[in-house]
């Protein structure tokens, strides 16, 4: 069996994946980004490609259309509305998953035809504020290093970034440098993560100093030594500035400030002082803030006044959260960016472009940014609105806001894939694109290394690649230039257009070349150079050559806590959940690990406020409100809680947390603070609990429910506030079943009840009631092959069953109780589980919960 050579669909790392014709998965031990490696998430890959919940022909007003009658709709409202309204009156709002030629096509429509910059893309979200952290260092938006100097560095910092989940491989690249040379990681994040928990070092900062802490890096480097003099006369411009204030910042001032051990200060800093390879990771924790780009400049100074740039081991690496956001970026798919890292506002660069693209007009002046865009669709200013890809009704903050500005716009179109998400829910056209799989082009990973997305699969039903719908509305909106035949030939143009400026991003080397076996390359591709670091000569791409060092202030983020909202919020990723989950969501193997959301709060928290493990919690802030699991752990520090990002509402009744974040963006980049919001939390004083699996999927119709994918049907966690009045009636009203055998028990004093719905032998769904918390073990339950009557009448109690716990190990399924009973029957390493349970031995991703787990129980172990 030939497999076809592709890449991950999932974050920045862009890893190579061989997909096989019987539909199994495996990394490609070719790629240089992964070597072989693949994440949970990679791993699952095969279990997400099937057409269930598809979007698989057009709609209009949600009934099925012609795509011509689809199309000619699009086009002529876009049309309609430009000419009563202006330009800037539509928008594209776009994605960090499209492919480089999707993007491509979509920003020479906005930009060069229909003559609006407002094309903004949800990686806005998670990148823009490295990308304009880059530019007022570099004058580009550049990525200086290779993921090699990861393997290379005698230290690593991991700024903001929970690399263990978020960028597994990436992670264990790190870790397998470790084992063979001395290597020294460093975490700096408030909470304490897998990825700390795992790291030599980890500063629990207080939320919102990172500058303070970099400052206070820069001031030690100058008052010990450390500058490379010769670098900063020859190459840096703003050092005194950026000196002077960072002066201040003593050891004793960057502890107290950022709630740290002075001592512990003074390590990190000494260790960066000492270790000339170091590499400053920086992600989401940085980015993500109100002072993202600051945040980044504070990083970028330090390796600038040191000259550890662009050398073999060290400099500042942005990792990105999707897998085309660079290739997003290559192309201005960014408000505020012109195509092949052209500038908006330079004449020069916007002569260029439409000259290249003989385009009727050309963007002058950059368009809105994510939020203000949603803003303008909310006041009216924008009366018409494209989303490829994503799904801002989950993902924006106030997404309450962005639901009811979009169900009030007067025309909102939605390319996807799949038919029912929450931004489709406000749509008047669906348009069934492609996925994963099934698409063909490029994408362009953290280390700027251009990789295929090859198809594999023929596209089902009417889907249509995104670059070839946008090109189909512009030629039904009259623009020439969209004449493309295939993906090739947007990749030509897109190449061709990136020589003309003599920029960074310069790929003019593969125009014109084999499309179809092209293999993974670094850019830059040109007759100049080809792959490689930047900025180790120290040429910039700033008007003087060279690099900026900035003066920067710490600035107080307008998101403080106060009586009523006492705890600040932070959000992130789960290990092995993507987005909004309309992906991951498909596999039951990734929905074992977590399956509910949740909120972490700290135990003195939890006792002042009467919250146990298991208790729900009501999580709002001014924007809205969400009903999460509790889990009691220090975690978190005090005054602060954590809730992840992925659950949407049809996943979760109330489990969309972006509903929550305040709208406070950073000035430069427009990024949102989706780290920092100051929220109320409180024990939601449900009257009953309920658990329910079925093979059909549940439609829950209470207060709270948390429904995932499992094997051979569906699990659903309940509560409510009112206990139903006849309970058999409300399971099979909520598991959609009419003919089934009903064999129930109920105990009205204990408030307890469990239904079973049998056909044959076969348990067909069945129904958990308590008035606290369902105990009942979900490891077996959740599976529903071997699912008896005896068990649900038994209460999943006293059947001679082993509880496994949570799942740690996706891959296998090995859950944590398994694991724990392993290591206290002497497994003493990662190795020796991996060999009895198999955990840890394919994708990896769950290698250092297992080192925790053993460092955890070594002191229990050594006190018997």
């Amino acid at each position: 069996m030939m497999p076809v050579k592709t890449t991950c669909a999932y974050c920045g790392v862009g890893c190579g994946v061989l997909a096989f014709p019987d539909g199994s998965i495996k990394g490609d031990p070719e790629h240089p980004a992964n070597f072989g490696r693949l994440c949970s998430k990679g791993a699952a890959l095969g279990e997400t490609v099937g057409l269930e919940g598809r979007l698989l022909a057009p709609r209009v007003d949600g009934v099925e259309a012609s795509w011509d009658v689809a199309l000619d709709l699009v086009a002529s409202k876009f049309r309609q509305t430009i000419a009563e309204h202006g330009p800037d009156s539509v928008a594209f709002y776009v994605s960090g998953q499209l492919l480089t030629e999707d993007y491509y096509v979509a920003n020479k429509l906005m930009k060069g035809y229909i003559g609006s910059a407002n094309i903004d893309t949800n990686s806005r979200l998670c990148m823009a504020s490295s990308v304009a952290g880059h530019k007022r260092a570099f004058g580009s938006d550049t990525v200086p290093g290779t993921y090699e100097d990861l393997e290379l560095a005698d230290v690593v910092v991991l700024a903001g970034s929970n690399l263990a989940w978020c960028h597994p491989v990436l992670h264990q690249r790190i870790l397998a440098a470790q084992e063979t040379r001395k290597l020294t990681i460093v975490t700096i994040d408030p909470r304490r993560t897998v990825t700390a928990e795992t790291s030599d070092i980890h500063l629990a900062l207080r939320p919102g100093s990172d500058v303070v802490l970099w400052n206070g890096l820069l001031a030690y480097v100058e008052a010990h030594g450390g500058l490379d003099s010769r670098f900063i006369v020859e190459h840096v411009s703003g050092e005194n500035e950026a000196l002077e204030a960072a002066r201040g910042f003593t050891v004793e001032v960057v502890a107290a400030e950022c709630g740290l051990e002075k001592q512990q200060v003074e390590a990190f800093y000494r260790l960066w002082l000492r270790h000339e390879k170091v590499v400053s990771v920086y992600s989401q924790g940085v980015n993500q803030a109100h002072d993202g780009t600051d945040r980044v400049n504070a990083i970028i100074n330090v390796h600038l006044a040191t000259g550890r740039i662009g050398k073999p081991g060290m400099g500042p690496f942005s990792v990105t959260g999707q897998p085309n956001a660079m290739g997003g970026r290559e192309v201005g798919g960014l408000a505020n960016m012109l195509a092949a890292h052209l500038e908006i506002g330079n004449s020069r660069h916007r002569k260029i472009v439409q000259d290249f693209w003989n385009s009727p007009v050309i963007a002058t002046k950059p368009g809105l940014k994510a939020v203000e865009m949603f803003d303008a669709v909310a006041d009216g200013r924008i009366k018409a609105i494209w989303i490829m890809c994503t799904n801002p009704v989950v993902s924006m903050p106030r997404a309450d806001f962005v639901r009811e500005a979009l169900a009030n716009c007067p025309f909102v179109v939605v390319s996807d894939i799949v038919a029912d998400t929450d931004t489709n829910a406000v749509a008047d056209v669906l348009l069934p694109a492609t996925g994963w799989g099934e698409k063909d082009g490029t994408v362009t990973n953290s280390e700027r290394r251009i990789s295929r997305q090859r198809a594999f699969l023929s596209a089902p039903g009417q889907a249509r690649d995104d670059w070839r719908i946008i090109c189909d509305v512009a030629g039904r909106m009259a623009f020439d230039g969209f004449g493309f035949e295939t993906a090739a030939d947007v990749f030509d143009e897109h190449a061709e257009l990136s020589g003309l400026a003599g920029l960074d991003f310069d790929i003019s080397g593969l125009s014109g070349g084999d499309y179809d076996a092209m293999e993974p390359v670094q850019w830059p591709v040109s007759r100049a150079r080809n792959g490689g670091r930047f900025f180790g000569d120290g040429q910039f791409y700033t008007n003087d050559g060279k690099a900026r060092m900035l003066a920067l202030v710490p600035r107080v983020s307008p998101n403080v806590v106060s009586e009523v909202y006492p705890f600040l919020l932070n959000t992130g990723r789960v290990r092995d959940q993507w987005h909004t989950m309309t992906r991951t969501g498909k596999s039951p193997k990734l929905n074992q690990h977590i399956g509910e959301p949740f909120v972490e709060v700290h135990p003195a928290d939890a006792l002042r406020l009467g919250l146990e493990p298991a208790d729900l919690a009501r999580v709002s802030s001014v924007h809205g409100q969400v009903i999460v699991r509790v889990q009691v752990t220090d975690r978190v520090g005090l005054g602060q809680v954590f809730v992840p990002m992925h659950w949407n509402g049809l996943t979760s009744a109330t489990g969309r947390i972006d509903a929550v974040i305040a709208p406070v963006v950073d000035p430069v980049s427009g990024q949102p603070e989706l780290k920092r919001t100051a929220v109320h939390v409180e024990k939601f004083q449900a009257a009953w609990f309920g658990f329910a699996v079925s093979r059909q999927e549940p439609m829950p119709k209470v207060e709270y429910f948390s429904k995932k994918k499992v094997s051979e049907g569906w699990a659903v966690e309940l509560a409510g506030l009112t206990a139903a009045d006849d309970w058999e009636c409300f399971a099979r009203e909520m598991v959609r079943t009419v003919d089934s055998e009903v064999v129930s028990y109920f105990d009205a004093g204990r408030g307890q009840a469990r239904i079973a719905f049998v056909e044959g032998d076969q348990v067909m769904a069945a129904l958990f009631v308590s008035r606290e918390p369902v105990k009942a073990a979900r490891a077996y339950l959740a599976g529903l092959s071997d699912l008896s009557l005896g068990d649900v009448l038994a209460g999943c109690a006293g059947m001679g069953r082993v509880d496994a716990g949570a799942t740690v190990c996706a891959c296998f399924s090995v859950g944590v109780n398994t694991i724990l009973a392993g290591i206290a029957g002497g497994m003493v390493s990662v190795e020796a589980i991996g060999a009895a349970l198999q955990a840890g031995t394919n994708c990896g991703s769950c290698k250092p919960e297992l080192r925790g787990l053993l460092a955890a129980q070594r002191p229990a172990i050594a006190a018997e």
